[in-house]
């Protein structure tokens, strides 16, 4: 389809609405990921609806030392990918047209929230982010936005900002896309040697290890609240070949829902055998959150969780999480 490149809010308001108007935000550098992105804000604005993208390198998203001047910048190339993926328009402002006066004085704070993870090794990249994405809203007037549930803390303070500003537009989170091997798609990914880049699949795979834990745990249970209260629970297990599970089944099904610390070993080890590769993995944080605040998650929580880790290979930064769900219905 014909994708209509615009530069300033002005070309953008004058566009006439007939629907809804669906928003993927981006910094350029697009890939599958954002693609599957634009193609699910098309399929929510509909054949009358419109689906803008926008491509804008955030400098308040940078800090000191951070890669703003190595950012990808592939303006023609993202409108290929946009324009394929279904998106009506590309708005791609220059800085001064987000940030008229300069840097601004007023800014939003992340809060407790944005200091933590990736907000500790990141100091102001979230502030600098909730400013953005507020401008954003501000500049394209979308009724719905999308984000990827890669950057699950991202997704999460957007949400919040939403909710606690009362801004009017709904927020859609869209699963993280992976390339076959595992690694979730980054415009990161390309600073990737080959050697690195086997090192950096032990982020996807600490994350499957824990997910592993985590699914053998609820079985265990599951089975375990399948045998009576009696006697026979024992005789009951071991009769199927689970003599282990015999032994503390009355401890299994009385447990807490999810055992945390499971499910952050598993994953740690894979992480543990990656810093020992060449070249090896330097891992920043490896953390199993509640999604509401992001603070560590204890072995009595139930509900949705998010298990995240982020890590440099080389000199790439690079995140990952998956969501489990602790405490099945007994």
């Amino acid at each position: 389809m014909t994708t209509t490149l615009l530069r300033t809010a002005a070309e953008l308001h004058a566009r006439v609405r007939t629907g809804r108007r669906a928003v993927v935000m981006t910094m350029g550098a697009l890939h599958e990921g954002h693609a599957t992105l634009i193609r699910t804000a098309r399929r929510i604005a509909g054949p009358d609806g419109e689906v803008v993208v926008t491509v804008f390198v955030n400098p308040l998203q940078f800090g000191a030392g951070e890669d703003l001047d190595r950012y990808p910048r592939t303006l023609d190339a993202d409108l290929e990918v946009a324009g394929r993926a279904g998106a009506d328009v590309v708005f791609a402002p220059a800085v001064d047209e987000v940030y008229p006066g300069g840097e601004p004085q007023v800014r939003i704070t992340a809060g407790p929230m944005g200091e933590r993870l990736e907000g500790a090794s990141r100091p102001g990249h979230f502030d600098g982010m909730l400013t953005v994405v507020a401008k954003l809203f501000h500049l394209t007037r979308p009724d719905v936005a999308l984000y990827g549930q890669k950057d699950a803390q991202q997704l999460a303070l957007i949400r919040r900002m939403v909710r606690d500003l009362n801004f009017d537009v709904e927020i859609v989170g869209v699963p993280t896309v992976r390339e076959e091997d595992g690694l979730a798609l980054s415009s990161r990914n390309r600073y990737l040697s080959p050697k690195e880049r086997r090192t950096a699949l032990a982020l996807s795979q600490a994350l499957f290890a824990g997910a592993d834990r985590h699914a053998a745990q609820e079985a265990l249970r599951a089975r375990a609240r399948e045998v009576p209260a009696t006697r026979a629970r024992a005789e009951a297990l071991s009769a199927i070949g689970e003599s282990r599970a015999a032994a503390d089944a009355h401890a299994v099904a009385k447990a807490a829902p999810g055992s945390a610390a499971a499910v952050r070993a598993a994953a740690r080890l894979v992480l543990d055998e990656a810093a020992r590769l060449t070249p090896p993995l330097e891992l920043d944080y490896l953390a199993l959150v509640d999604p509401d605040d992001f603070t560590e998650i204890g072995d009595d929580f139930t509900g949705e969780a998010v298990l995240a880790v982020a890590a440099r290979v080389g000199a790439t930064r690079l995140i990952d999480n998956i969501t489990l769900t602790f405490g099945a219905a007994s």
